[in-house]
């Protein structure tokens, strides 16, 4: 199928038209400075027609599904009023979406539109890693739980990591790393997502490009008393001016290996807060799995980092992770070792050819 994949900003619309069995891109681009997303998708439609091929369907990507959504749903009102619903979970993210859908809609009424959430594959969380330690009218009346992020690229690369290992997925524990400017990592046993980094924002866990991950919640307190400013102030410090950013003022990972070296002190310690919170991350997942047979970094950092990878790895021996050097200063599918027991794999994600894949699943022939 020829599908039509939005990823819908606040200022901005994301397209890409992808053919949901090959991955290959017949079109694509952004609209910047978007005001009015009909307004903006006209652009799309003059760059899609000029293709003389008609769209079979249209893939959304929406950010937060909640406990609702477990799979890609097909658009219609009620689902509309849902992902409406759980835009107080995402505010920036959801309502952006949904304003990318209804313009959407609007311009193709006819045509199977599908909304595909980033949040769907964490579904399978057990009750003990998505429950918080937190009064129970918190979960039961607001929603407070885990709910974990980039699931649509967990779910893609766990596949691809499985034929590379010419294994069915259902029969691999697998620990998958999306280091990008946002950053998550899934253990993921036989096919299904069992603990993840990311909570009920994508706040929570590693550290990224502006994010700064874990933290002592009592910090935005403190912070906030400390300074005289709101806690929502100190929450969008967190948030837009932490992580890599926060520590050695720049987010961009080419950036500060450039900086390192160069003998930066500043990037070097960025570097490893960012890698000693993954390693502290790969050693608990290993004992959530109770093993891995394989540990798989993709997403612009995680495929293009050498330099990342090494670290990371460095001091995980025990777990029967051992890199090849060449391997991994040339990003191959494969980087581990040969004698190693549990392989280190760098593959790509391909978010749109995923939602691309779901979409078309949903929509049928």
């Amino acid at each position: 199928m020829l599908v039509l994949v939005l990823n819908a900003g606040s200022s901005s619309v994301k397209y890409q038209l992808v053919d949901s069995d090959t991955g290959e891109r017949l079109a694509g681009g952004v609209v910047e400075e978007v005001v009015d997303h009909v307004a903006a998708l006209r652009d799309v439609v003059t760059d899609v027609e000029r293709l003389g091929r008609p769209i079979d369907a249209i893939g959304h990507r929406v950010v937060h599904g909640g406990a609702v959504f477990s799979e890609p749903a097909r658009i219609d009102d009620d689902v509309v009023e849902v992902i409406r619903e759980l835009a107080s979970l995402a505010p920036l993210h959801n309502l952006a979406n949904l304003a990318g859908i209804e313009a959407a809609r609007a311009t193709w009424p006819t045509l199977t539109q599908v909304a595909v959430f980033d949040t769907a594959f964490h579904r399978t969380l057990p009750p003990a890693a998505y429950r918080y330690a937190v009064p129970a009218t918190w979960y039961e009346q607001h929603g407070v739980r885990r709910y974990g992020f980039h699931g649509t690229s967990h779910d893609y690369v766990s596949t691809r990591a499985a034929d590379v290992l010419g294994r069915p997925r259902d029969e691999l524990d697998l620990i998958v790393a999306h280091l990008g400017n946002g950053a998550s990592i899934t253990a993921v046993e036989h096919g299904r997502s069992v603990e993840t980094s990311m909570g009920l924002s994508p706040l929570e866990g590693l550290v990224m490009g502006t994010r700064s991950g874990d933290i002592d919640p009592a910090v935005i307190g403190h912070v906030a008393a400390a300074t005289g400013r709101s806690e929502a102030d100190v929450l969008a410090e967190l948030n837009r001016s932490s992580g890599l950013l926060g520590l050695c003022g720049n987010s961009d990972m080419r950036e500060i290996a450039t900086r390192i070296a160069a003998g930066d002190p500043a990037a070097d310690l960025a570097l490893d807060v960012f890698c000693h919170r993954i390693r502290k991350y790969v050693g608990a997942y290993v004992a959530v799995l109770g093993g891995c047979d394989a540990l798989v970094f993709t997403a612009g950092i995680g495929e293009h980092s050498a330099l990342v990878r090494t670290r990371v790895c460095a001091g995980l021996g025990v777990f029967g992770i051992a890199l090849d050097d060449a391997r991994n200063e040339h990003s191959e599918l494969v980087i581990s070792r040969d004698d190693a027991t549990t392989a280190v794999l760098v593959v790509p994600t391909d978010e749109e050819h995923a939602i691309a894949e779901q979409t078309a699943s949903v929509a049928g022939p």
